[in-house]
């Protein structure tokens, strides 16, 4: 794409595809945290990012355990053809909780009343369990919410060329838990890693004196030549 000039589309979610931040965060003990960084992972790169709807505050996978839940033809195929050939039912259920479509496409949360504020009768298919804790209005109330995280996302694209029209190069290729990568354009610079686990033992080395933090999604204030990375944690720097 780059070297032939190309423009990417760059996404996560779908409504063909489960919740990112169930798929690949941690929805359960870094909700906020593992959101925030899948959403700096695409938002620093080259190309058009696109925002699925409840992507921005942080929705998750529908959890749920009945089958008389699920409205998605494939889903309901899946689970028939599964028991007929004799696979458990908690097995079944596993595989849909992390493969159904229908994790994509639960109403959208807006607030923490009936149906999730989505309407004022019983929808096609029901909201998420967890839509009082997670929903639009609690994140417009929250500053640090995921919601407020991603409008930073948006104001930066905008403001620094270097992220919407920058070469992207690959750092640290070979890491088990890190994807990082560099941008460059005219003299605008910035490196972006993300930390894809929840572990507290991956540190990086850079050059403290040379980049300022453009962006942290845990709040990190000052550059230290070698850093612990938290769990999830995206750190954003641009050249001084």
């Amino acid at each position: 794409m780059q070297n032939g000039n190309g423009w990417n589309a760059v996404f996560w979610c779908c409504h063909d595809q489960p919740r990112v931040l169930s798929r690949f965060g941690d929805d359960k003990n870094y909700p906020k945290e593992s959101a925030k960084m899948l959403a700096t992972t695409i938002h620093m790169l080259r190309g058009t990012p696109y925002i699925y709807q409840g992507e921005e505050i942080g929705m998750t996978n529908a959890y749920f355990t009945d089958i008389h839940q699920y409205r998605d033809v494939e889903s309901l195929n899946a689970y028939q053809i599964l028991k007929d050939k004799g696979v458990p039912e908690k097995e079944i259920y596993q595989i849909l909780l992390s493969k159904s479509r229908d994790n994509a496409r639960t109403p959208m949360q807006w607030n923490d009343q009936a149906y999730a504020g989505f309407s004022d009768v019983k929808s096609w298919i029901e909201p998420i369990y967890n839509y009082k804790d997670i929903n639009v209005e609690k994140n417009l109330e929250d500053q640090d919410s995921v919601f407020y995280y991603y409008q930073k996302l948006i104001q930066l694209r905008k403001q620094y060329q270097v992220i919407s029209l920058g070469t992207y190069e690959p750092l640290l290729s070979d890491h088990p838990t890190l994807y990082a990568y560099k941008r460059q354009y005219q003299d605008q610079a910035i490196i972006v890693y993300n930390h894809f686990y929840g572990d507290q033992t991956t540190s990086i080395s850079i050059d403290a004196t040379q980049y300022d933090i453009l962006l942290s999604n845990v709040n990190r204030q000052t550059l230290e030549n070698e850093m612990m990375l938290k769990p999830y944690e995206s750190l954003v720097l641009i050249k001084k």
